[in-house]
């Protein structure tokens, strides 16, 4: 028999719980371990995120006949649960019918599956590919639970009006939406705006339940909430935490209220830009059963922000920083690489590397005999980084941790097998005006649950010298590159934006300059398809969100007929090199 709630009260468990993709057994035992939290403090229901058993976004397991029965047999197990009295569960996971997959959400209890409702509105954009795999359901009706009809819209059904329209004129009095819902910068105010738009419309208090956890490039940032029939937000759970909450909802004249539930603060963009890059990491190296990560500490800020975020992800005892140094490594870049390791308390160890690049150019003299010195031999000086720190991550079983960040990797300023050598990239998606102002940041606030030392971990000096690959006397970053600030709005322009190149000239920016930096982020596409997974911070991350193809001749000319010639921008006495490596 099942517990039955009064009519006029609701108490749900919100389970911002962390899942893992194909691990069903692993997931399950969460679920039942949340239940248990929920069912101590009363709770008539507890709700999961979106496809929860399966773990999200499944992508092509769904399609394994295996995978689904064993999603099925798990669902069922833990529906027999539900004969104990306890919290009913709303589960969500892959579901066959009639030789269709469906994005389904099922409600168990008294022992058995009661009700099952499918997504209909299935994303097919950004990161998402679910038409690939899935079917759209039938627009649902109402579940019947304990006296209260529950409307359960699945997470891009409620971006749209139809599916809550549809659920309110069929009776639902309250809706519970599971979100598999990624993080970017100010997506947080969007799912708010989203919900309070469907609320407006329907009349009807909206749970926002959303998955927490790194899955691959995606991270899940949880900030699940609870929005009322007047538009207040009666409730948040805290971003980037796993958390079991109790909400409590009432009938009151006007329909159901909720009356209790926690009040997590939110984070600014850049701390929670941070708190992404921590948890995608954490879980990348955990889920992947890594026992640590290593990386090569060069005295620049990427290096140390990375190195900072794997001691907040993983510990610093389970971060490993290497030196490596070159004839043209400074007594200054020394120093701030052991500072700053010694700061974080990582192991840290020197690896020079003149042995290493001398016996590469002496292999290669006899046919480079001739040939003036350049870009070859200064990326000999990467490749031998890269052949060392894969070598130490091989030997002993750390991951190696990828340094470079997206300013690099749209305009190809890395080295393929050397800097670019890794598993996992946590600065990936963060431009270098971004990296320098998360140094700043973290120096001054250290993230709820980071696992590094507080206070001051990146020395000042790292964030205030001039960066440089060192990899050829006096050299800088901007005797190649337009300053980081300018480059940075154009490529954001680029990537994120997709602006015509006299759009972006109009903001300031020499036309010939912004041409050659198209130019570049083109050339280098190549090199981003051979590139280590990363964190996605920003609205078009490389990879899942922007494809373009290798072979593509095509150029913007920078003046459409449409615009008038004064948006064009005087010409700059900026100039670069348009040769990087490679």
């Amino acid at each position: 028999m099942t517990s039955s709630a009064p009519a006029d009260r609701l108490v749900l468990a919100l389970a911002q719980v962390n899942c893992v993709v194909g691990a069903i057994d692993a997931n399950l035992d969460k679920a039942r371990a949340a239940r248990r939290e929920a069912a101590a403090f009363g709770a008539d229901l507890v709700m999961f995120s979106e496809l929860f058993l399966a773990g999200y976004p499944p992508e092509d397991l769904v399609l394994r006949p295996a995978f689904q029965d064993a999603c099925r047999a798990a669902l069922e197990d833990l529906a027999r649960d539900t004969a104990d009295g306890g919290p009913a569960v709303l589960m969500g996971l892959p579901w066959m019918q009639d030789g269709a997959c469906h994005n389904a959400y099922a409600l168990l209890d008294g022992g058995r599956i009661v009700a099952v409702r499918f997504k209909v509105d299935l994303p097919n954009y950004g990161v998402f590919d679910e038409k690939r795999v899935f079917q759209p359901g039938p627009a649902p009706g109402p579940v019947a639970f304990r006296g209260v009809r529950l409307g359960l819209p699945i997470c891009e059904d409620i971006w749209g009006p139809d599916i809550v329209e549809s659920l309110s004129e069929t009776g639902a009095e309250i809706l519970l939406s599971p979100n598999g819902s990624p993080y970017w910068r100010g997506k947080d105010s969007e799912r708010l705006a989203i919900v309070t738009e469907r609320v407006v419309e329907s009349g009807l208090p909206l749970v926002y339940l959303n998955q927490i956890g790194g899955q691959d490039e995606l991270v899940f940032d949880g900030a699940s909430f609870i929005v009322n029939a007047d538009c207040a937000l009666a409730g948040r759970l805290p971003a980037f935490a796993e958390t079991v909450a109790k909400v409590v909802f009432r009938r009151g004249g006007h329909g159901w209220f909720c009356e209790e539930a926690p009040s997590a603060p939110s984070l600014d963009d850049d701390r929670a830009d941070y708190s992404a890059c921590v948890l995608g990491l954490r879980d990348y190296v955990h889920k992947n059963n890594f026992p640590g990560v290593v990386l090569g500490m060069s005295g620049g800020v990427d290096s140390a922000l990375c190195a900072a975020m794997a001691a907040d992800a993983l510990g610093p005892s389970s971060v490993h920083a290497i030196m490596l140094p070159y004839r043209f490594t400074s007594g200054e870049s020394l120093t701030d690489a052991a500072d700053c390791a010694k700061a974080l308390g990582l192991r840290y160890d020197i690896l020079p590397i003149a042995a290493a690049v001398e016996g590469v150019e002496a292999a290669l003299a006899p046919l480079f005999a001739g040939t003036e010195r350049g870009v070859t031999e200064e990326n000999i000086q990467a490749r031998a980084r890269g052949i060392l720190l894969m070598s130490v991550s091989n030997k002993f079983g750390p991951m190696l941790v990828t340094t470079g960040n997206k300013s690099e990797m749209s305009v190809g300023y890395a080295t393929l097998y050397g800097d670019m050598n890794g598993g996992f990239n946590p600065i990936k998606d963060l431009y270098k005006t971004q990296v320098f102002r998360l140094c700043g940041l973290r120096n001054g606030w250290k993230p709820d649950g980071a696992l590094g030392p507080q206070g001051l971990v990146i020395p000042q000096n790292i964030i205030d010298k001039p960066p440089t690959a060192e990899l050829r006397e006096n050299q800088k970053d901007q005797d190649s590159l337009p300053p980081y600030d300018a480059l940075d709005d154009m490529l954001e322009c680029l990537v994120e934006k997709e602006m015509r190149l006299v759009e972006i000239a109009a903001r300031g920016h020499d036309i010939e300059i912004v041409k050659k930096i198209e130019r570049l982020l083109y050339l280098a596409e190549y090199k981003r398809r051979q590139s280590a997974p990363g964190v996605k911070v920003t609205r078009k991350n490389f990879g899942r969100d922007r494809r373009y193809p290798i072979v593509n001749r095509f150029r913007d000319k920078g003046v459409p007929a449409q615009l008038p010639d004064f948006l064009i921008a005087p010409e700059s006495p900026i100039g670069f090199s348009e040769r990087f490596e490679d």
